[in-house]
């Protein structure tokens, strides 16, 4: 996935399309994050993890190549893996917080609950810069690297958004529960 990055940048380039190359090369570099999280924090991420969050920055820089135009649903697929991903995240983390500190203590339906609007909140940022960045370009005559399409748009992403939640707020517990141990332990480790 990481050679069709590349090839998905140099095909921005060769194009100047300035949307193609800022999304290939985000993408490109976020595909390191899980290497980064083992090297420096010695977090071991599941082989089916680092698939899932490359999945969804290539199939996103994939979009930027025509999908996103062409594909009527390839915008909600990136929306709902995408949040799925920080979903995950949060999850994994707010839990091994829980876990951790005696004094802090979740009940579980309050986790599912957490997830969803922690994925709202996100998306709603996500929107938010979407809007400024297309907005920013129209102002300044250049060519947006994020397009936002309207209010409706809008809500279909935050829908969108809600279901990868949702899927991490039904399912999270089983899948992420080694991630959460290692965070866990390393806050154990560092005594924080």
């Amino acid at each position: 996935m990481r050679v069709f990055m590349l090839l998905g940048l140099g095909i921005g380039f060769y194009t100047g399309d300035t949307g193609i190359i800022v999304n290939s090369l985000v993408s490109f570099s976020v595909t390191f994050v899980p290497a980064l999280i083992e090297r420096d924090y010695g977090i071991e991420m599941n082989p089916l993890l680092v698939l899932w969050l490359t999945s969804a920055v290539f199939l996103h820089a994939a979009g930027t190549l025509g999908p996103y135009g062409t594909v009527w649903w390839w915008d909600h697929l990136t929306h709902t893996l995408s949040s799925s991903v920080v979903a995950g995240a949060g999850y994994a983390t707010i839990r091994a917080i829980d876990e951790h500190y005696e004094q802090i203590n979740l009940p579980s339906k309050l986790f599912f609950i957490f997830i969803l609007l922690f994925v709202v909140a996100f998306g709603v940022v996500w929107e938010l810069l979407e809007f400024g960045i297309s907005g920013a370009a129209e102002i300044l005559g250049g060519e947006t690297v994020l397009t936002q399409y309207g209010l409706e748009d809008t809500m279909k992403d935050l829908m969108f958004d809600i279901a990868g939640g949702l899927v991490v707020a039904l399912f999270g517990e089983v899948y992420l529960t080694d991630t959460v141990e290692q965070i866990k332990q390393k806050l154990i480790e560092t005594d924080l």
